[in-house]
């Protein structure tokens, strides 16, 4: 899979399992319930996630591809 700005974030979890822990590096907490994560996640955007959270795009993607074991750049 590559992972893009467009990418939802729901398709990187489906993917690649849970990756809350790469997020909490950039100050992304979990959310309480899974159910709500899940629906949350559907209509996120690699793009808006990081605006969201203030991260850089570049930065937060290549930390997300790295997470999941995919080169850096695309």
């Amino acid at each position: 899979m590559d992972i893009t700005k467009d990418t939802k974030v729901s398709e990187i979890l489906k993917e690649y399992g849970d990756i809350a822990a790469v997020m909490e590096t950039f100050g992304i907490k979990r959310v309480a319930g899974y159910d709500i994560r899940k629906f949350v996640t559907k209509a996120i955007t690699v793009e808006w996630a990081a605006r969201i959270h203030r991260v850089p795009l570049d930065e937060f993607l290549t930390t997300l591809r790295t997470a999941v074991g995919e080169s850096p750049e695309p």
